[in-house]
């Protein structure tokens, strides 16, 4: 990879995760394109982002996580292969839709954790002394028919280690 496209939504990229992701980039000698959506993004300007990371020169793009890439979890990964970016993506549900891959939190178990943290206040437990969930497990999805539609070959030990392969 010798540039990054970074897809995020705009509150995000010029808040906290912008920056962060900017100095990782840096970290890692990586040129970074931003492509900030202001939310909720249409259809029309994921097509336009996309299209400016191809123009921009990115052989990658990374999908920040946000609601409004769940709501848009076809559209993106469809818009994306097309433009033949190999991409990262937040959520599993977005490899199963033609995404190529993600390292991410069981977006189910978060929220069963959410609804169990509802479910105690509503039975008059303080909120103050619930304690705070965090995610601790990761999973790593591959979707090998999109890495075969982008000409790329995964590696065995890439396979191995995923939790989750999509044939």
């Amino acid at each position: 990879m010798s540039k990054l496209a970074f897809l995020t939504m705009r509150i995000a990229w010029e808040g906290i995760q912008g920056p962060a992701v900017r100095a990782a980039a840096e970290t890692a000698g990586i040129p970074l394109i931003g492509l900030p959506l202001v939310f909720p993004a249409s259809e029309a300007d994921y097509r336009s982002a996309i299209a400016e990371a191809s123009r921009e020169g990115a052989d990658a793009i990374m999908i920040s996580d946000n609601p409004d890439v769940m709501r848009n979890r076809a559209l993106i990964p469809n818009l994306v292969s097309a433009a033949k970016l190999p991409a990262m993506y937040p959520f599993l549900e977005l490899v199963q839709t033609g995404g190529l891959m993600a390292y991410a939190f069981d977006l189910a178990e978060l929220n069963k954790q959410a609804a169990n943290q509802i479910d105690a206040v509503l039975r008059g437990a303080n909120p103050g002394e619930i304690p705070f969930y965090q995610a601790s497990k990761f999973e790593l999805s591959i979707n090998l028919k999109t890495a075969t539609s982008l000409g790329l070959r995964v590696p065995d030990s890439l396979l191995a280690s995923a939790d989750n392969v999509i044939e």
